[in-house]
């Protein structure tokens, strides 16, 4: 391991390798940035150049870069316009843009520059001293531990809704699991729920479902009230940009928390920096107490905190997996290993062993790559939040366009336009009825992963025994519901404690 890591070192180290480092970083940023345009489309867009440096390490650890830039890059249209930029920053948008409205835009992108590279810098240390050990416990889960992961995540939703919403918060859960099934399934490629249009039978797309419940009906709320948004970082002074002692304190914890989990979440195949940003924000919720938990939504620091450095720590936690099992952790991932097996490096246990320049370069080059990004996002920070001061006049046709732009560039079909439309229309109105948003997009990205798991577990033991069979899926269950138990037995708990008070 100490000779591998000296190979990594100085492969890490060299120069080609650090400016392309840097580069990675530099345009997963930009391209996060923008919504509608991930991380999987740069990356499958960038393997022909990967291809064509022709060193595996260096090839990967582009493509890497592009990666954790893009999701680091991600938390600031989800901050600025409420648009996130890719999956993994849905969650930030829950706290981040709030704080955008109340001038302290600067603020935030601060909070979401250091938390995020708090946890990637603290996921590539676990990765570098656990990743051989880890392998082993991705092994561990079949398809019973995945859909009890997934119920998990679908019991987030008790974090998401406020005081006497949590019934909203539930229809909200069923309607996007609702949208999930229409389409072909990944078992059945019969189409379903498609009313015989073409263009539903891949089902409906995450990027255009995103930009429909946020972006959009933010821009027809612009329109409604003109004066919504105005603060005090409108007369072009981005003020307000450093993080006190107390805010240091309160976020060190949740920083300290999200990484490790959101890493250990990163490590399970097909679980990803999404499902660790929702159950990262749905975990500090639930155990924050009185005032604070009331400050979830409306621009608390560790709800922008919480999400921002457990997406980062999955994003590195998910090499564990690709490069010690040869298994992709997410869509994205799975590219990575089509470049990996276009260099001729075959991942897998014995990749440490045949190629050290290729597994500790990459890991080594993480830690880097984190660096990087907060040289590059922190002096830039005062520049990116005057967006906000474009007048809305401008600003309401600017998120228009980029969320129609995103929405087609992700099914590269006009007819997502229309469904665009459709369903922000929709949002809008549930919106102005105080309906909960995020737990419909919560039930759609999990809805497929749940269907699927749960048709493989039923099929290979033949019945619903595999629940309490298999102890690992009987504790997953458990603490969905205690995520769903506890937060509703603290709410009546803490009516009984001011109902006795008043009296």
């Amino acid at each position: 391991m100490i000779e591998g890591l000296l190979i990594g070192l100085a492969t890490a180290f060299s120069l080609q390798n650090l400016l392309f480092v840097i580069a990675g970083c530099l345009i997963g940023t930009l391209i996060g940035m923008l919504p509608g345009l991930g991380p999987m489309s740069i990356i499958a867009i960038m393997i022909p150049v990967a291809i064509s440096i022709g060193d595996p390490s260096a090839a990967l650890i582009l493509l890497a870069g592009v990666y954790y830039g893009a999701i680091f890059g991600g938390s600031t249209s989800s901050i600025l316009i409420n648009a996130p930029g890719v999956a993994g920053t849905v969650a930030t948008s829950f706290d981040g843009y709030p704080m955008a409205q109340k001038g302290q835009a600067g603020k935030a992108l601060t909070i979401a520059a250091i938390a995020s590279f708090a946890g990637g810098t603290i996921g590539a240390i676990l990765l570098l001293a656990f990743a051989p050990a880890l392998s082993s416990v991705a092994l561990l889960f079949h398809s019973a531990e995945y859909f009890a992961l997934m119920v998990v995540g679908l019991s987030a939703i008790a974090a998401f809704a406020g005081e006497g919403k949590v019934l909203k918060a539930l229809l909200m859960t069923v309607i996007g699991l609702m949208l999930a099934t229409v389409g072909e399934s990944a078992l059945f490629n019969a189409p379903r729920f498609t009313m015989g249009l073409q263009d539903l039978q891949s089902g409906f797309s995450f990027i255009t479902l995103a930009m429909a419940l946020f972006a959009l009906p933010e821009a027809l709320n612009l329109v409604f009230n003109p004066n919504k948004g105005q603060n005090s970082e409108d007369n072009g002074q981005i003020s307000n940009l450093r993080i006190t002692r107390d805010e240091a304190r309160a976020m060190a914890p949740v920083v300290g928390r999200q990484s490790i989990q959101g890493f250990l979440i990163g490590v399970m195949p097909g679980a990803g920096a999404t499902l660790a940003s929702f159950l990262g924000y749905a975990v500090e919720r639930n155990i924050a107490k009185g005032a604070e938990q009331d400050e979830f939504g409306k621009g608390s620091i560790k709800g922008l905190a919480a999400p921002e450095t457990a997406n980062n720590a999955a994003c590195t936690g998910s090499f564990v997996p690709l490069l010690t099992l040869g298994i992709p952790g997410s869509g994205t991932t799975a590219i990575l290993l089509g470049a990996l097996i276009a260099l001729n490096v075959n991942p897998g246990p014995r990749l440490m062993v045949d190629n050290p320049s290729v597994f500790w370069a990459v890991i080594i080059s993480m830690y880097v790559g984190n660096v990087v990004l907060l040289i590059l996002n922190l002096p830039l920070i005062p520049y990116i939040a005057r967006l906000l001061t474009i007048p809305r006049n401008y600003l309401i046709p600017f998120i228009l366009f980029f969320t129609m732009v995103g929405a087609y560039i992700g099914q590269n079909n006009a007819t997502e336009l229309l469904i665009l439309v459709g369903l922000g229309l929709m949002a809008t109105v549930l919106r102005f009825a105080d309906f909960p948003l995020p737990p419909l997009l919560i039930g759609f990205i999990l809805g497929g992963m749940l269907e699927d798991n749960f048709a493989r577990a039923v099929n290979l033991t033949d019945g619903l025994h595999f629940m309490y069979d298999r102890p690992m899926t009987l504790g997953l269950l458990i603490v969905a519901l205690l995520l769903i138990i506890v937060p509703i037995w603290r709410r009546r708990a803490a009516r009984k404690a001011s109902g006795s008070s008043s009296t």
